[in-house]
């Protein structure tokens, strides 16, 4: 495939890239929708979303400290295998 000689894109990958614009569907659109379907996933298999509890504790605790992102899974690990989490028996 030619380069563009524009940018340095092939033909290919420009046409990709505008196909969102091509149907009338803004790309923002798109990244919300393919978002929250990463985070219903996430809530179905049970994996901690920590951009939906940084989202939380700035609505809800406006002057709570954050867990760092490492902290935040940590912390989930622990309540769901270490010994003061569910479990069945």
């Amino acid at each position: 495939m030619k380069p563009l000689a524009s940018d340095g894109l092939t033909a290919a990958s420009s046409s990709a890239a505008s196909t969102l614009g091509d149907v009338g569907v803004p790309k923002g659109i798109v990244f919300d929708r393919a978002r929250g379907i990463r985070q219903v996933c996430r809530q179905l298999f049970g994996i901690p979303d920590y951009e939906r509890y940084l989202a939380h504790t700035a609505a809800h605790h406006p002057g709570a400290p954050v867990l760092s992102q490492r902290e935040f899974y940590a912390q989930a690990i622990e309540h769901k295998y270490g010994k003061s989490g569910p479990r069945c028996c």
